[in-house]
């Protein structure tokens, strides 16, 4: 009998591989960002993968250890989290969580394979407690027509609707800024999926982070029962709690944060029935946030609260090797 540690199998995907697909993966909805809001969300994606790789780098040199930047995972975790702010967030403010996401919330534990949190979803919930105006302060999308300092702040659809506004006034809101020809139900819809509204640099086409996710599951990156169970619990509890469950998926930053961010390796559940309570989970705690939370948007939460639960999960519902299941007794 041969004694040998963990891995016991081989493979030729290696850690680069993997997050050179999730840079491919999120590579439209990042140029997408670009064109809607311009040099801003250029230099806040820059600047915050710029952070994420200095202070990787640096940390691991401080400690002893060899940097690995160029397993692009600290790569991912800048790019992740520069495409869940607003594309107005000072430079400073968005190299600040970059560090906190890379230094705190993965150096700390153990670095890349040991944190319990989704790195860039900590970055921005550590951003989002310094500093809340900073981070929840939307400009109308502007292009490279203008500097977004000259542009229009304007209020995102959740965050119409969770001050007492209709669709009417989310479709109002649309005309007015020149996106959508029409205040009705369909034409907001429509405004909706293909992304051209406020939020955030990268969740506002859902079109092309379905793209992305598809292209995920394609090349076996990405598991599909954590974002289907989100976003599908999501839909239902919505309905169930008198709210637009259509709207409610296509809003906010829902199926970015199912498709890319509760799909993580190390911060989701190993197993299948595992990932598809982790998505009912977070779909839930994001819905039950949106609804009475004082905040109009609940995913990064959900997919962080998830996370602490992860390790229960992968103990619980564990994959039992060697195991055999007892045979039936032969029915008389």
């Amino acid at each position: 009998m041969i004694l040998a540690s963990s891995p016991h199998f081989s493979s030729p995907v290696t850690t680069r591989r993997l997050m050179g697909n999730v840079v491919i993966a999120l590579t439209p909805v990042t140029l997408f960002g670009i064109y809607l809001y311009g040099f801003p969300a250029l230099l806040n994606i820059v600047v915050s993968v710029a952070a994420a790789l200095a202070s990787d780098a640096a940390f691991r040199l401080l400690i002893g250890q060899k940097p690995r930047i160029d397993d692009l995972s600290a790569v991912v975790t800048g790019l992740l989290l520069a495409l869940v702010l607003p594309p107005s967030t000072p430079l400073w403010m968005t190299a600040l969580g970059a560090m906190f996401a890379i230094v705190v919330a993965k150096e700390f534990f153990g670095g890349i394979g040991a944190n319990v949190f989704n790195p860039a979803l900590i970055g921005r919930a550590f951003l989002i407690m310094s500093f809340p105006a900073a981070i929840t302060t939307w400009h109308k999308p502007v292009g490279f027509s203008a500097p977004l300092t000259d542009a229009v702040t304007t209020a995102t659809p959740l965050n119409i609707i969770k001050l007492g506004g209709s669709m009417a006034d989310v479709g109002k809101s649309f005309v007015d800024s020149g996106f959508a020809a029409s205040t009705d139900y369909g034409s907001v819809l429509q405004t909706l999926f293909f992304g051209t509204r406020a939020g955030c640099i990268g969740e506002s086409s859902i079109l092309l982070i379905l793209l992305g996710g598809l292209f995920l599951i394609i090349t076996k990156t990405m598991d599909w029962r954590a974002p289907v169970s989100m976003i599908v619990t999501a839909f239902v509890a919505s309905w169930a709690l008198g709210m637009d469950p259509v709207f409610g998926v296509l809003a906010g930053g829902l199926v970015f944060g199912a498709v890319f961010m509760a799909t993580d390796y190390v911060t989701a559940p190993l197993t299948a029935k595992g990932k598809l309570i982790f998505g009912f989970g977070a779909g839930l705690i994001t819905v039950l946030i949106r609804k009475w939370g004082g905040y109009p948007e609940g995913t990064s939460y959900g997919i962080l609260i998830m996370n602490a639960a992860t390790p229960f999960l992968n103990r619980l519902i564990q994959k039992k090797y060697g195991f055999v299941a007892p045979q039936k007794g032969a029915s008389k």
